[in-house]
């Protein structure tokens, strides 16, 4: 009997692990250790010839950390090594965290993916889109649109919405002189209020007939916070990141944890790399460190590639992690599925979140069709392989860098690390 009990507790323990990830780098059949650590090597080559100034790297294989390290630096001034648990500001890989509050909220039955966005914003009733725009003193004329923005084209950055200060140069100075934050960085404002603001300026172009890559993230996260009646900061943290055990998530860092951010980089003219001027681009390096009330939904975040991984994960486990069911498997689904009628650009497609490996892609690159991935402004970048059950994140503080080509080398790496 004793026996009996044992083998099941030990199936139950087994069972339990299998749900969340450990950062302890383990030992899988299926992929070389070997073959991976050839990643160390390249890196420290880009570093060597300061082509970079360090990197955290993350490798889940089966829903085991397979590989995981900190590579040169955090801070090149005082040789401070790269830890592999160091907090980067993970800017736009906030999308698909912000796109999952709207997946359980749409699931719950609180909104509709073809709501008329006016419903929640009413200031976004009528559309208007841009048809003549004279750069000499910014003028511009409008025509109706065609139909409303719904939260689909949100979702799927096919709204029309652009970006302020990244975007095309008309929008970002019309965003600009309606004082319409770029969610990069710290903003003193209030999120729904610089969403209704952003309602009564014109789309640039037609509701759901292109991508262009926008403030839709910050609309939706607008959405959350006035369906739930809670701050973008408290939802998150009640039902995706304490849930899931994602410790490291945060739009407000604490400055018990300030240390683990690694300093941010750029590139002058000769493409020398320097640390990030402050407020260069209008984004003060410093800004997770501040406290603040405006919680952009597209580029507000900071964490770990290990945290980032738990999110990735609970997708490939369909919906559940951590013994919490974070959304259904069909929700998972339906979120990671083909949306647009056309490609997003070049050969890949859009889901709602993530852009999506295409079968043509796959043909031609070691990356499965299926794929879902994105990045972050500031060098971060992520994606995870349902057909190879792989998670990867590559994590770097610096933009631009001439020398990026370093993702697709440690991409071939590890897909030529696959045994089986």
């Amino acid at each position: 009997m004793k026996k009996i009990f044992l083998i099941v507790l030990s199936i139950i323990v087994l069972t339990s692990n299998a749900q969340v990830l450990q950062p302890t780098v383990q030992t899988n059949s299926k992929i070389s250790a070997t073959k991976l650590s050839l990643i160390d090597s390249v890196v420290n080559q880009y570093v060597k010839n300061r082509w970079l100034i360090g990197a955290s790297v993350i490798v889940v294989k089966d829903h085991q950390v397979v590989y995981y390290k900190g590579l040169g630096y955090a801070d090149e001034k005082t040789k401070k090594p790269m830890a592999a648990d160091a907090l980067y500001r993970i800017m736009s890989q906030s999308k698909a965290i912000t796109s999952l509050a709207i997946m359980q909220l749409y699931e719950q039955g609180k909104l509709g993916l073809d709501d008329k966005l006016s419903k929640y914003i009413p200031s976004f009733k009528n559309p208007k889109v841009i048809n003549e725009y004279n750069t000499k003193d910014t003028s511009y004329t409008v025509v109706d649109a065609k139909r409303e923005v719904t939260i689909r084209d949100l979702l799927t950055h096919s709204s029309g919405i652009d970006y302020t200060d990244i975007g095309s140069s008309k929008m970002s100075t019309i965003y600009n002189k309606a004082n319409i934050p770029s969610g990069l960085g710290y903003f003193d404002a209030n999120l729904v209020d610089r969403m209704t603001a952003l309602g009564k300026l014109p789309l640039a172009h037609q509701p759901g007939e292109k991508f262009t890559y926008g403030l839709n993230s910050d609309v939706l996260g607008a959405v959350v916070e006035i369906i739930s009646g809670m701050s973008l900061e408290a939802y998150f943290n009640k039902f995706i990141f304490e849930p899931m055990g994602m410790k490291d998530s945060y739009f407000n860092v604490p400055a018990t944890k300030a240390s683990r951010m690694p300093t941010v980089y750029t590139e002058n003219d000769k493409k020398e790399i320097i640390e990030w001027p402050e407020n260069f681009r209008k984004i003060n390096s410093n800004y997770p460190l501040k406290a603040k009330t405006y919680f952009s939904g597209g580029a507000g975040l900071s964490s770990t590639a290990f945290d980032y991984a738990i999110f990735l994960d609970m997708l490939l486990n369909k919906g559940k992690y951590n013994g919490h069911q974070i959304l259904s498997p069909r929700t998972v689904e339906v979120m990671l599925g083909h949306q647009l009628d056309f490609q997003k650009e070049g050969e890949d497609y859009f889901s709602l979140g993530f852009s999506v490996t295409s079968a043509k892609s796959a043909e031609r690159n070691l990356r499965s069709a299926g794929s879902f991935s994105w990045g972050g402004y500031y060098g971060t970048n992520y994606w995870a392989d349902p057909k190879e059950n792989l998670i990867v994140l590559i994590m770097t503080q610096h933009t631009p860098n001439s020398h990026d080509d370093l993702k697709g080398k440690i991409e071939n790496i590890i897909y030529g690390s696959l045994l089986k």
